[in-house]
């Protein structure tokens, strides 16, 4: 049986496609580099992540992004031996006018090399491209309206695009608005002559949802689903083919932003995007969700089983609307990948492919993997507000429980230099757990924890003193939305206090910045210039699954 989610921990927005016997999805990145996860699998059960397609700056440049701006909602197709990548960058979000810059990137080989991105639009955003039968190319892509007041909730249009000049030709053409159902994240599906909407619809919380509509052509007119199944309580509420709404007990929430995918033996499948929640919520006046749940882990990727119905809408196998936690694997040979080894002893000429960057790649003004062969060598940089550059790297938490370990050598002479291990959200309005090593004038050389919440920060455990010129390893263990802390100079670990509620760094506490999940990571800080190096022996993460 396959166990959703399939990509576990801040992987949203999936686009899938087959080509020949190998499967691949793309989620979004947002503020994150490289930009775009693809992973890649040969069964729809198990994956591995294969690349990251934008990893030049030529192709992506994140300075100055907002948190949970940046890469937005990858479209990945194949057609007559090409890929095509398209992707949103935003780089305004928590205004009136949003800036929603469109790119197409293209690649013979899944891995690369990738083009430089062209431009297409800045109309709409999640923009899709379709390959008709006939060989021509369409976008579709979601408008917004930042007029006051709104004349729609939600508008989709249809475009035509030339491969050949990379660009947009023609008139583009309106085929959806609405002032009450919100749809986004469009793609263009043909089956059986006709042509397919197939949307996210009502936002990315708990009330998310996916829905369908049809036309005999491309720009339309469309009529949309609407399935005798299900439960809608109010007028306004979308016609949801996949939805968790109304199942606030399901263990998979969020459900909806989906893309499908035939198998080589003619079965059906979706993958969606779902949230695994903690018991833990908002305050009831919390200024933003008050009294929701939290998702420390973001938005993950899940799998369905469908089928075309006989009057040509597509219907879950399940018989509802409600996502499958377990389901049938597909009928293809089985096909496992082997785990990335752990610890990771910095012993490599690059970093892991695991590890990610804020906005921009790490230079060796940065980091250093030579300097001091088996160790990782940040430079201190900025502080972890910047929006610019950061010594700062960082991996995703995939589950409910973990315990990420490292060893440190550092040796501040100021009180703004630091250096340690960080659970982090993001940096706009700074929500993060920073266990790292500083200097006091009274104390000397000392380890505490700085606590982050939208630009609330406390020392919960104050400053322990720790012996100069020694490593010291430092832990963070997850369980259930608390985190607990600990510390050891050569005598064993010891617990830094009573574990606090971690479940802040989550999709719905953030007062801005809601789109991505809990990063786990090694940062350095000089705030003197000086640059004063971290040396980190190792890192290591492991996530377990929570029944």
């Amino acid at each position: 049986m396959i166990h959703n989610p399939i990509l576990r921990g801040f992987n949203p927005d999936p686009s899938i496609v087959r080509v020949g016997d190998d499967y691949y999805i793309a989620t979004s990145t947002f503020e994150w580099f490289p930009g775009v996860q693809i992973y890649h699998s040969r069964d729809l059960a198990h994956w591995h992540l294969l690349t990251r397609p934008l990893s030049r700056v030529s192709q992506l440049d994140l300075r100055g992004v907002g948190a949970s701006q940046g890469v937005w909602a990858p479209d990945l197709t194949w057609d007559n031996g090409t890929f095509y990548l398209v992707y949103t960058v935003v780089t305004a979000f928590y205004c009136n006018m949003y800036d929603t810059h469109n790119y197409v990137v293209t690649a013979e080989h899944i891995e690369g090399p990738w083009s430089d991105p062209v431009e297409i639009s800045s109309f709409g955003f999640d923009p899709s491209l379709f390959h008709d039968d006939d060989g021509r190319k369409y976008m579709v892509m979601m408008v917004t309206d930042h007029r006051v007041p709104k004349k729609y909730a939600g508008r989709l249009i249809v475009q035509e695009y030339n491969p050949v000049n990379r660009c947009m030709t023609g008139d583009f053409h309106e085929v959806y608005q609405a002032k009450d159902i919100f749809l986004e994240g469009p793609h263009i599906l043909k089956h059986n002559g006709l042509y397919y909407l197939f949307c996210a619809d009502t936002g990315t919380g708990e009330g998310h949802g996916q829905t369908m509509l049809r036309s005999r052509n491309v720009f339309g007119p469309y009529e949309m689903d609407r399935p005798d199944f299900g439960c809608r309580t109010r007028p306004d509420e979308a016609y949801s083919i996949l939805t968790s709404r109304h199942v606030p007990s399901h263990p998979l929430q969020k459900s909806g932003h989906a893309d499908l995918v035939e198998t080589q033996k003619g079965e059906t499948f979706i993958v969606h995007l779902c949230g695994r929640p903690l018991s833990q919520t908002n305050p009831p006046d919390a200024p933003r969700f008050a009294g929701v749940r939290r998702y420390m882990l973001g938005r993950e990727t899940a799998l369905e089983r469908v089928y075309w119905t006989e009057d040509g809408w597509l219907r879950l196998a399940n018989g509802t609307n409600i996502p499958d936690e377990y389901l049938a694997e597909p009928d293809l040979p089985p096909c496992s990948w082997p785990a990335e080894s752990q610890p990771d002893p910095f012993d490599l000429p690059a970093l892991r492919q695991a590890w990610q960057f804020l906005r921009v790649p790490l230079t060796e003004a940065d980091y250093s993997l030579t300097a001091r062969p088996g160790y990782l060598r940040l430079f201190g940089g900025n502080g972890l507000g910047s929006r610019f550059r950061q010594s700062f790297i960082a991996q995703r938490v995939r589950e409910l429980k973990a315990v990420a370990m490292t060893e440190l050598e550092f040796e501040p002479r100021y009180f703004k230099q630091m250096a340690g291990l960080i659970l982090y959200y993001d940096y706009d309005y700074d929500n993060y757990l920073y266990l790292h090593v500083t200097r006091d004038e009274d104390q000397g050389k000392v380890l505490t924890l700085l606590r982050a919440e939208n630009r609330k920060y406390t020392s919960p455990y104050g400053m322990v003193s720790i012996p100069e010129g020694t490593p010291v390893r430092l832990k963070i263990s997850l369980l259930n939305g608390d985190a607990a802390f600990a510390y050891d100079t050569g005598e064993g670990f010891q617990e830094l206090g009573q574990p606090l509620d971690a479940s802040f760094l989550s999709d719905e506490a953030c007062t801005e910045g809601w789109f991505t999940g809990t990063m786990i990571g090694l940062c350095c800080q000089d705030l003197t210039g000086s640059h004063l190096a971290a040396d980190f022996d190792s890192f290591e993460l492991r996530c377990e699954a929570v029944d």
